[in-house]
């Protein structure tokens, strides 16, 4: 199973920028990689997944337009920009590796330990 590792959290003002990002210990250029969230309080929520090839890229209806999911597959790290953030983004982020389907899933074969992102306004 491939270990992960995100890093790159923080605490950033609303309307600000930040970057994460996902240490994978094996090849990952063979699989569908993503991003979850938890936000306080609330069940794990899916927000992006890139496939192999960089495609298909998909996004959560609430991040659209503002997160851009990456990879680069010879460093073995996949990213995650975050721009023009809001409040209700601050959360726990994990960097997972999904099951196939649906694209929206929240079920996974390996989940990081998180990195928390809080946004103040």
């Amino acid at each position: 199973q491939v270990r992960l590792v995100e890093s790159g959290g923080g605490s950033v003002e609303s309307g600000g920028s930040l970057k994460l990002s996902c240490a994978a210990d094996g090849d990952i250029r063979s699989t569908s990689v993503g991003w979850f969230r938890r936000l306080p309080g609330k069940a794990l929520e899916w927000v992006s997944r890139i496939g192999v090839g960089n495609r298909p890229i998909d996004y959560a209806e609430s991040v659209k337009g503002r997160f851009t999911i990456s990879r680069d597959n010879a460093a073995a790290t996949l990213y995650l920009q975050l721009n023009n953030v809001k409040t209700e983004d601050t959360a726990m982020y994990y960097c997972t590796i999904p099951h196939p389907t649906p694209v929206n899933t929240t079920s996974y074969w390996s989940r990081g330990q998180g990195t928390q992102v809080t946004v103040s306004s």
